[in-house]
This record gives structure tokens, sequence and C-alpha cells, in this order.
């Protein structure tokens, strides 16, 4: 390997390990965790592409379902569509709007959604 290949592949590591550490974690709706009205909790947050969203809820009372905007405004779940139980669910935003509901019956119509816009 050639010192030049050495220095690249040693600059892109550094690059991408920078990336990494540089991402923050979000609790969402902050010391009420993921519960009704926690709509508007996303709003002026500077998110980033590879910062993480921590979703806290009491495990069979709640979920989070990642959702596209149509799912997101009508509140509806799609067949196959992402779906978390945990309790305590970390998700990476990606590049762009992520929409998050809860799947439960009402709770999104209750505003248990989000739509985090990552830069």
């Amino acid at each position: 390997m050639s010192e030049a290949n050495f220095a690249t592949i040693m600059l892109l590591s550094l690059l991408i390990y920078t990336h990494t550490a540089d991402a923050n974690s979000y609790n969402v709706g902050d010391s009420t965790g993921w519960t009704f009205n926690v709509t508007g909790w996303e709003n002026g947050k500077p998110f980033k592409a590879g910062d993480g969203l921590v979703f806290k809820y009491a495990v069979g009372r709640h979920n989070v379902v990642v959702v596209d905007k149509a799912s997101y405004d009508s509140c509806s779940v799609p067949v196959g569509a992402p779906t978390y139980r945990s309790g305590n669910d970390k998700l990476t935003l990606n590049k762009g709007t992520n929409y998050f509901i809860c799947g439960f019956t009402g709770h999104c119509q209750a505003g248990m959604k989000i739509a985090a816009i990552a830069n």
C-alpha cells in the first residue's frame, strides 16, 4: 500500500469517527418522555443526520412507528412500518424529515407524533 493510499484511508477513518462523535442524542419529550401532546417538542431543535432520538414510555401503553408524511398527517400505520415497543427505543435520524407516531388507536390524534427535520 502506498503512503498516499494509507493517508487517504486514515483521513476517511478520521472523518467517519468525527461524524459519529458529533452525533447528539435527544430524549423525545424531555423529562416527560414519549406521551400525549408531545407534538411540537421537535420544533427549533438543531437536529443533524446521525443524531439519535430516545423514545421513553411505559411498555404496552405506547409504541413508536416510523411513517411517511401521508401516514403522519392521517395518523395511520402502514402495513410493514417499522414499529418499536421496548419503552426505551433509540432511533437514528436520517437527513430530511423523519416522521414518528404512536400506533395505538387515538394516540397519534392526541398528539403523540413528531416530525423531526435533520440537516
